[in-house]
């Protein structure tokens, strides 16, 4: 079973700004949401644990599983370049990412769905057939494309709709 965390909140999520590459660590509610998920997982053992290199994102995966957690650059969140740390209600938008024509340095959505979904086929390959607990902590883009993996990319392009919510997680199986 593949279970995909989103990390805890952060004071930018609080703040409702946009959080890329320059994100914060959990803030005292993100911590406390980590332990709350602890519990409802603290049943599962899980074989391996592995993470966006995010502080927030490894902080939930540690405080989650209690175990080393491996990071792969794969998972790193959606690279926002000028408008990350920006409020959301000033952000120009082009669908579910910023218009990369007004802010310099946005992420390609197609490069971050090639890098994510490689990260998955290269898990699939190596553990598809196995019975193992997979646990894998990201961001709202990185589980929302996740879920893309196993549902399919939306015909409208926002992978954003698979996402957990903060300090939330959903659960897949490879076929």
């Amino acid at each position: 079973m593949i279970y995909v965390i989103r990390h805890g909140q952060t004071d930018l999520n609080k703040e409702r700004k946009m959080q890329g590459r320059m994100g914060l660590p959990l803030n005292e509610y993100g911590i406390e949401q980590a332990n709350i998920l602890e519990k409802s997982l603290q049943n599962i053992d899980f074989h391996l644990v592995y993470s966006s290199p995010q502080e927030r994102a490894i902080q939930t995966a540690e405080v989650v599983s209690g175990k080393h957690t491996v990071l792969d650059d794969r998972l790193n969140v959606f690279d926002l370049g000028e408008a990350d740390r920006l409020h959301i209600n000033e952000v120009k938008m082009a669908g579910p990412a910023p218009d990369s024509s007004v802010y310099q340095g946005v992420e390609e959505p197609n490069k971050f769905i090639t890098r994510v979904f490689s990260f998955m086929n290269d898990l699939e390959c190596s553990y598809g057939k196995k019975e193992l607990n997979i646990l894998i902590s990201g961001h709202r883009c990185t589980t929302g494309c996740i879920g893309a993996f196993f549902e399919g990319i939306p015909s409208d392009g926002n992978l954003l709709k698979f996402s957990s919510d903060t300090g939330d997680y959903k659960t897949f199986t490879f076929k």
